[in-house]
Protein backbone atom coordinates (compact mmCIF):
# COMPACT_ATOMS: atom_id res chain seq x y z
CA UNK A 1 0.00 0.00 0.00
CA UNK A 2 1.02 4.05 -0.52
CA UNK A 3 0.63 6.88 1.85
CA UNK A 4 0.76 10.05 0.28
CA UNK A 5 1.74 12.81 2.66
CA UNK A 6 2.86 15.96 3.18
CA UNK A 7 5.77 16.62 6.08
CA UNK A 8 4.18 17.58 9.15
CA UNK A 9 0.46 17.66 8.31
CA UNK A 10 -2.03 15.31 9.77
CA UNK A 11 -0.82 12.44 7.05
CA UNK A 12 1.54 12.40 10.24
CA UNK A 13 -0.63 10.80 12.62
CA UNK A 14 -0.99 8.16 9.72
CA UNK A 15 2.27 7.59 8.59
CA UNK A 16 3.07 7.14 12.94
CA UNK A 17 0.25 4.48 12.89
CA UNK A 18 1.12 2.40 9.94
CA UNK A 19 4.68 2.30 11.64
CA UNK A 20 3.29 0.89 15.21
CA UNK A 21 0.68 -1.50 13.35
CA UNK A 22 3.69 -3.04 11.39
CA UNK A 23 2.16 -3.05 8.02
CA UNK A 24 4.39 -2.93 5.24
CA UNK A 25 3.80 0.39 2.96
CA UNK A 26 4.84 3.31 0.61
CA UNK A 27 5.47 6.45 0.77
CA UNK A 28 4.93 9.52 -1.36
CA UNK A 29 5.03 13.36 -0.48
CA UNK A 30 2.85 15.74 -1.78
CA UNK A 31 3.18 19.46 -2.64
CA UNK A 32 0.31 20.95 -1.29
CA UNK A 33 0.16 24.04 -3.09
CA UNK A 34 1.56 22.73 -6.47
CA UNK A 35 -0.89 19.55 -5.94
CA UNK A 36 2.19 17.57 -7.41
CA UNK A 37 4.00 14.26 -5.99
CA UNK A 38 7.55 13.98 -5.47
CA UNK A 39 7.51 11.30 -8.83
CA UNK A 40 5.47 14.43 -10.48
CA UNK A 41 2.59 13.37 -11.04
CA UNK A 42 -0.92 15.49 -10.57
CA UNK A 43 -2.22 14.79 -7.56
CA UNK A 44 -5.74 15.93 -7.79
CA UNK A 45 -5.53 12.81 -10.46
CA UNK A 46 -5.29 9.90 -7.18
CA UNK A 47 -7.09 12.39 -5.12
CA UNK A 48 -10.02 14.85 -6.37
CA UNK A 49 -9.86 16.21 -2.94
CA UNK A 50 -6.09 17.52 -3.05
CA UNK A 51 -5.10 17.10 0.27
CA UNK A 52 -3.61 14.51 2.29
CA UNK A 53 -4.02 11.76 3.95
CA UNK A 54 -5.14 9.59 1.21
CA UNK A 55 -3.76 5.94 1.80
CA UNK A 56 -4.22 3.34 -1.63
CA UNK A 57 -4.46 -0.28 -0.56
CA UNK A 58 -3.11 -3.31 -2.13
CA UNK A 59 -6.09 -3.79 -3.94
CA UNK A 60 -6.19 -0.53 -5.50
CA UNK A 61 -8.96 1.28 -3.42
CA UNK A 62 -8.22 3.84 -1.39
CA UNK A 63 -9.04 5.80 1.25
CA UNK A 64 -9.38 9.31 2.14
CA UNK A 65 -10.09 11.33 5.51
CA UNK A 66 -7.74 11.23 8.55
CA UNK A 67 -10.64 9.51 10.50
CA UNK A 68 -11.33 6.51 8.33
CA UNK A 69 -7.55 5.83 7.30
CA UNK A 70 -6.29 5.69 11.32
CA UNK A 71 -9.47 3.91 11.52
CA UNK A 72 -8.78 1.38 9.12
CA UNK A 73 -5.24 1.11 10.63
CA UNK A 74 -6.80 0.46 14.18
CA UNK A 75 -8.91 -2.52 12.56
CA UNK A 76 -6.12 -4.04 10.89
CA UNK A 77 -3.95 -3.83 14.44
CA UNK A 78 -6.21 -3.68 17.21
CA UNK A 79 -3.63 -2.71 19.22
CA UNK A 80 -3.85 0.58 18.20
CA UNK A 81 -7.16 0.48 19.16
CA UNK A 82 -9.98 -0.05 21.98
CA UNK A 83 -11.55 -3.23 23.17
CA UNK A 84 -15.36 -3.30 24.54
CA UNK A 85 -18.32 -3.22 22.92
CA UNK A 86 -18.15 0.57 22.84
CA UNK A 87 -14.53 0.69 21.95
CA UNK A 88 -14.68 1.45 18.48
CA UNK A 89 -17.24 4.14 19.04
CA UNK A 90 -15.50 5.67 21.51
CA UNK A 91 -11.69 5.51 19.36
CA UNK A 92 -14.28 7.31 16.54
CA UNK A 93 -15.56 9.70 19.23
CA UNK A 94 -12.06 10.73 19.67
CA UNK A 95 -11.12 10.73 16.69
CA UNK A 96 -14.06 13.02 15.34
CA UNK A 97 -13.82 15.51 17.86
CA UNK A 98 -9.92 15.84 17.34
CA UNK A 99 -10.67 16.63 13.59
CA UNK A 100 -13.61 18.91 13.97
CA UNK A 101 -13.18 20.45 17.03
CA UNK A 102 -9.08 20.90 17.41
CA UNK A 103 -7.85 20.08 14.21
CA UNK A 104 -10.06 22.91 12.17
CA UNK A 105 -9.33 25.82 14.82
CA UNK A 106 -5.71 25.69 13.60
CA UNK A 107 -6.53 27.37 10.72
CA UNK A 108 -5.90 30.66 11.01
CA UNK A 109 -2.48 29.87 11.72
CA UNK A 110 -1.62 28.17 8.27
CA UNK A 111 -3.34 30.56 6.57
CA UNK A 112 -1.61 33.72 7.92
CA UNK A 113 -5.18 34.90 9.85
CA UNK A 114 -4.46 38.26 11.60
CA UNK A 115 -3.96 38.52 15.23
CA UNK A 116 -6.82 38.97 16.22
CA UNK A 117 -8.28 35.73 14.80
CA UNK A 118 -5.21 33.90 16.07
CA UNK A 119 -6.14 34.85 19.38
CA UNK A 120 -9.34 33.68 19.49
CA UNK A 121 -8.47 30.34 17.42
CA UNK A 122 -5.94 29.99 20.42
CA UNK A 123 -8.33 30.26 23.17
CA UNK A 124 -10.56 28.15 21.79
CA UNK A 125 -8.35 25.29 20.91
CA UNK A 126 -7.07 25.74 24.24
CA UNK A 127 -10.71 25.11 25.60
CA UNK A 128 -10.98 21.79 23.19
CA UNK A 129 -8.08 20.19 24.65
CA UNK A 130 -8.87 21.46 28.14
CA UNK A 131 -11.56 19.26 27.13
CA UNK A 132 -10.10 15.83 26.20
CA UNK A 133 -7.52 16.43 29.71
CA UNK A 134 -10.95 16.01 32.02
CA UNK A 135 -11.18 12.77 30.54
CA UNK A 136 -7.93 11.42 29.37
CA UNK A 137 -6.84 8.15 31.70
CA UNK A 138 -3.88 9.12 31.70
CA UNK A 139 -0.84 8.89 30.46
CA UNK A 140 -2.39 8.59 26.89
CA UNK A 141 -5.53 9.35 26.07
CA UNK A 142 -7.27 6.09 27.21
CA UNK A 143 -4.83 4.66 29.34
CA UNK A 144 -1.68 3.24 29.48
CA UNK A 145 -1.01 2.82 25.71
CA UNK A 146 -1.79 5.35 22.75
CA UNK A 147 -4.32 4.37 20.06
CA UNK A 148 -4.43 6.30 16.52
CA UNK A 149 -6.42 9.46 18.24
CA UNK A 150 -2.98 9.88 20.52
CA UNK A 151 -0.91 9.50 17.27
CA UNK A 152 -3.41 12.23 15.76
CA UNK A 153 -3.83 14.14 19.19
CA UNK A 154 0.14 14.51 19.08
CA UNK A 155 0.16 15.86 15.49
CA UNK A 156 -1.90 18.76 16.88
CA UNK A 157 -0.10 19.41 20.02
CA UNK A 158 3.42 19.64 17.59
CA UNK A 159 1.00 22.33 16.04
CA UNK A 160 0.87 23.98 19.05
CA UNK A 161 4.22 23.87 19.89
CA UNK A 162 5.13 25.49 16.33
CA UNK A 163 2.85 28.34 17.30
CA UNK A 164 3.52 29.01 20.71
CA UNK A 165 0.36 27.76 22.35
CA UNK A 166 0.59 26.56 25.55
CA UNK A 167 -1.26 23.37 26.16
CA UNK A 168 -2.38 22.03 29.51
CA UNK A 169 0.76 20.13 31.75
CA UNK A 170 -0.71 16.68 30.50
CA UNK A 171 -1.07 17.43 26.97
CA UNK A 172 2.51 18.74 26.88
CA UNK A 173 3.55 15.37 29.10
CA UNK A 174 1.67 13.44 26.72
CA UNK A 175 3.54 14.79 23.72
CA UNK A 176 7.01 14.46 25.43
CA UNK A 177 6.29 10.54 25.59
CA UNK A 178 5.13 10.56 22.10
CA UNK A 179 8.81 11.81 20.85
CA UNK A 180 10.35 8.93 22.93
CA UNK A 181 8.89 6.52 20.92
CA UNK A 182 10.92 5.01 18.10
CA UNK A 183 8.35 4.62 15.79
CA UNK A 184 7.41 8.18 15.92
CA UNK A 185 11.08 10.07 16.16
CA UNK A 186 11.23 7.77 12.48
CA UNK A 187 8.60 9.23 10.93
CA UNK A 188 9.49 12.43 12.00
CA UNK A 189 12.58 12.63 10.64
CA UNK A 190 11.64 10.68 7.63
CA UNK A 191 8.95 13.61 6.59
CA UNK A 192 11.55 16.56 8.02
CA UNK A 193 14.57 14.37 5.87
CA UNK A 194 12.12 14.47 3.12
CA UNK A 195 11.07 18.65 3.40
CA UNK A 196 14.80 19.91 4.14
CA UNK A 197 15.97 17.51 0.44
CA UNK A 198 13.08 19.89 -1.22
CA UNK A 199 13.98 22.70 0.27
CA UNK A 200 10.13 23.35 1.93
CA UNK A 201 9.44 24.16 5.65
Amino acid sequence: MKLYYAPGACSLSDHIALLEAGLDFELERVDLKRKTTASGADFTAINAKGYVPALVLDDGEMLTENIAVLDWIATRHPALGLEGPLGRTRLLEALAYISTEIHKDFKPFFTGAGTGEKLRAQAQIIRRLQWLVERMRKPYLFGSEPTVADFYLFVTLRWAAKFGIVVPESLADLRERMLTRPNVQAAIEFEEGAAQRTGSA
